[in-house]
């Protein structure tokens, strides 16, 4: 049986799942995250650190290890701007408001302004695409375009 729409309950526990996994993903916690949301096998990355587009995910125990490594504590919460239904489909965009200790420096604010694509198969949503940028603090157009031509903002 296939469901034609999404109800506000299903859409609230994928935010708390998705707030959970934000979580879990800033601690270094990658097998937890991992377990609450699953990635599609179409599923694209848009990186907070910009470049390609990554498509697919690496769930190798090197892959999650040295992720692990990457993020070593934090807190972070989701916070919704706007989730957006269409058949068999959600779209949240929103921001995750998180600080930890990430590639080795202090703890400081790593918050990301992301949107979040999932698609129901069958009675699981999975991540189909994920878009994150740190550009949750305005900047000017001369910072914008420094970073557009790829130079060190530095």
């Amino acid at each position: 049986m296939s469901k034609s729409s999404v109800t506000a309950e299903e859409i609230a526990e994928l935010v708390e799942r998705n707030r959970e996994a934000a979580a879990a993903y800033i601690r270094g916690n990658m097998r937890r995250y991992l377990e609450l949301v699953k990635a599609s096998e179409d599923y694209t990355l848009m990186s907070p650190f910009g470049g390609e587009t990554v498509h697919g995910s690496d769930e190798s125990d090197e892959a999650v290890e040295a992720t692990s490594r990457f993020f070593r504590g934090g807190e972070a919460d989701l916070e919704i701007e706007q989730a957006y239904t269409s058949g068999q489909m959600v779209v949240l965009v929103g921001v995750e408001r998180q600080h930890g200790e990430v590639g080795g420096l202090p703890d400081q604010d790593w918050s990301l302004r992301v949107t979040l694509v999932f698609r129901r198969e069958g009675s699981q949503w999975q991540l189909v695409h994920r878009h994150a940028d740190p550009l949750v603090h305005g900047i000017d157009m001369e910072q914008l375009s420094v970073l557009a031509r790829g130079q060190d903002p530095g």
